[in-house]
């Protein structure tokens, strides 16, 4: 008990060492803005309408409403104060690795090899996306629930009998499917642990207890069932508006990406948040040496099957659980994902310590040279993972890096234009975007972007270039008809700037638009079709003092005094330092009193 103990506090104290840094880290502005920080249903913590929201919702193309739940929670206790969000994560994770470790050594009876496997999950770099990236709570609390199906079904393979055990392993999966649909696999997981280490295979002729394995899983397949039919359900306008690849080069970079994390699992380097899909430009050698790879773990896994079954085990779990992340149905423009290995990469680890635990035998010199060199291994894995997880203190950190480690990469750049726009480096910027631009010309949100700081730098005439770029690649994109209708009144084309005006309020009602229409009629001199437009944009948005204001004005040029100084008193409430209401009030009254006079 004591050495069991010991090893759970070496994990905690590990998942400490690495990630206790990240509660020094903010929001990234990488999905961060989607889940909480702009997310109106989650900042407003557990209430009853956003429990409802978050069953029923597929924001960001998702279902899993216990993880909206566990935002709200942080969101209701810390608000939008991102060290408590981190210190969740940071624990999740840690109590998956001491979880799993003691799920592996019941279901084993191995100490050592468990709490192994256990440290290498606990620290291996590829997981520290996961951790690190508040988006991805997704990934470490299904792991969570995870480990807990395993420990729970250890206990009810002990009493195969007891349907309370077993209610449990169904509660448990159910739980990490709300979470993350990743573990749609658990059935599989738990007939490879039926094969090995459990030996549940030995008891009954072949296609009897082949059945009754079956039959009894028949529940998980069923939930498995169901949450791959919402999954569907909710990603279905990411897959019909997703990156477009064909089959075959999908299958190529599925090969690729499931060799390309094998590699980077023995050897974490080059590790970043965002890996560009190839498309048709992928090698084909790198297809034929992904091919010949996988082919030969899995012929010497298969042919020592029965010699070293925990190599078969370890490598099916690997391939099965990445079967649903693999990119077969293409989501998203990645090639591959670390936060996709999050528990796949368990089966390599199994594979790997038992298959080193088997070959050293008993040989005391062989044990102590693989225990210091496993220690070695985790020691170096864990500053690497330090390491990693340092890129993540914020958005321009994490960008740079991820630029530095994949090259051509539009998304970064566009990502890093972002992150330094929102800490006031326009010019930096805007070369940040013209690379994205440079990398993929058809790219309407780096080209808006990219007019809008342009314009705020007074060269009207090339933001209208960009904006008008950005709506050849994205007719639909309303905020490009609306500052293209801007620069353009700015240049005094009246006509076009109402055309594009008209463009985005067909897209989207928006009180801006009604503003800026406001204000190009008003100058035009028709204050009856202005002042309908900004009554337009109060309805909308009933505090938006700019419309108040601009109302106002165009009351007061119309002589409707008594109306106008409603409007610039209103603009006072929301804003008491605002001169030109004060001034424009003044003038009203002013009117209103010469009016009296005479």
């Amino acid at each position: 008990m004591g050495q069991r103990l010991a090893i759970c506090l070496l994990l905690l104290l590990a998942t400490i060492g690495i990630y206790g840094q990240t509660l020094r880290h903010g929001f990234v502005n990488y999905d961060d803005p989607k889940y909480v920080v702009r997310n109106t249903a989650v900042r407003g913590g557990l209430t009853a309408e956003g429990i409802v929201w978050a069953f029923t919702a597929r924001e960001s193309c998702n279902w899993h409403p216990l993880t909206w739940l566990s935002h709200m929670a942080d969101c209701q206790v810390h608000r939008l104060h991102a060290r408590g969000h981190h210190l969740t994560n940071l624990l999740l994770h840690a109590a998956t690795a001491m979880l799993l470790f003691l799920a592996l050594e019941r279901m084993t009876g191995d100490r050592w090899p468990a709490a192994w496997v256990a440290a290498l999950f606990a620290v291996h770099p590829l997981h520290v996306e996961s951790v690190a990236w508040l988006a991805e709570r997704k990934d470490v609390l299904s792991g969570l629930f995870f480990s807990f199906t395993l420990l729970a079904y250890a206990g009810y393979v002990r009493r195969p009998g007891s349907w309370l055990r077993y209610a449990m392993v169904i509660a448990t999966t159910a739980l990490g499917l709300m979470a993350k649909p990743m573990l749609v696999t658990m059935p599989f997981v738990l007939l490879l642990l039926d094969y090995w280490p459990l030996d549940r295979m030995a008891t009954e002729p072949g296609p009897r207890r082949a059945r009754r394995l079956l039959l009894e899983k028949a529940p998980l397949f069923a939930l498995s069932a169901l949450c791959c039919a919402v999954t569907v359900w909710a990603q279905s306008e990411a897959i019909d508006n997703g990156y477009p690849v064909a089959l075959g080069w999908r299958l190529g970079n599925a090969a690729v990406s499931c060799a390309a994390y094998v590699a980077q699992s023995l050897a974490p380097t080059g590790l970043a948040v965002l890996y560009p899909h190839p498309g048709a430009e992928l090698p084909g050698w790198q297809i034929a040496a992904a091919i010949v790879l996988l082919a030969v773990l899995s012929l010497v896994s298969l042919v020592l099957r029965r010699r070293a079954p925990f190599l078969l085990v370890g490598w099916l779990w690997f391939l099965g659980m990445l079967t649903p992340v693999i990119g077969l149905i293409q989501v998203g423009q990645q090639a591959r994902a670390d936060r996709y290995t999050y528990l796949p990469q368990i089966g390599l680890w199994i594979a790997l310590v038992w298959g080193v635990s088997w070959l050293i035998g008993q040989r005391r010199w062989a044990v102590a040279a693989c225990s210091a060199a496993a220690a070695a291994a985790v020691a170096g894995l864990a500053v690497s993972a330090w390491v990693q997880t340092s890129y993540w203190r914020d958005s321009k950190t994490l960008w740079n890096r991820t630029i530095a480690c994949t090259g051509r990469n539009p998304i970064a750049h566009y990502n890093l234009g972002e992150a330094l726009t929102s800490v006031g480096r326009g010019d930096e910027a805007i070369d940040a975007y013209r690379n994205a631009i440079r990398e993929k010309p058809d790219y309407p949100e780096a080209r808006y972007n990219l007019g809008v700081l342009l314009a705020a730098r007074g060269q009207t005439d090339e933001a209208i270039a960009q904006y008008r770029a950005a709506l050849q690649s994205a007719p639909d994109l309303s905020a490009a008809h609306c500052n293209l209708g801007v620069a353009l009144a700015s240049r005094g084309r009246f006509d076009e700037a109402i055309e594009h005006y008209q463009a985005a309020l067909h897209i989207s009602q928006d009180a801006d638009i009604y503003n800026n229409l406001g204000n190009v009629e008003l100058r035009l001199g028709r204050v009856d079709e202005a002042i309908a437009h900004y009554r337009e944009a109060l309805r909308l948005t009933p505090e938006y003092a700019d419309a108040h204001s601009n109302l106002g004005i165009a009351l007061l040029q119309c002589g409707r005094l008594a109306e106008a100084i409603v409007q610039f008193r209103r603009v006072l409430d929301l804003q008491p330092d605002n001169d030109n209401a004060r001034c424009n009030l003044n003038a009203a009254l002013h009117g209103v009193g010469a009016a009296r006079a005479n």
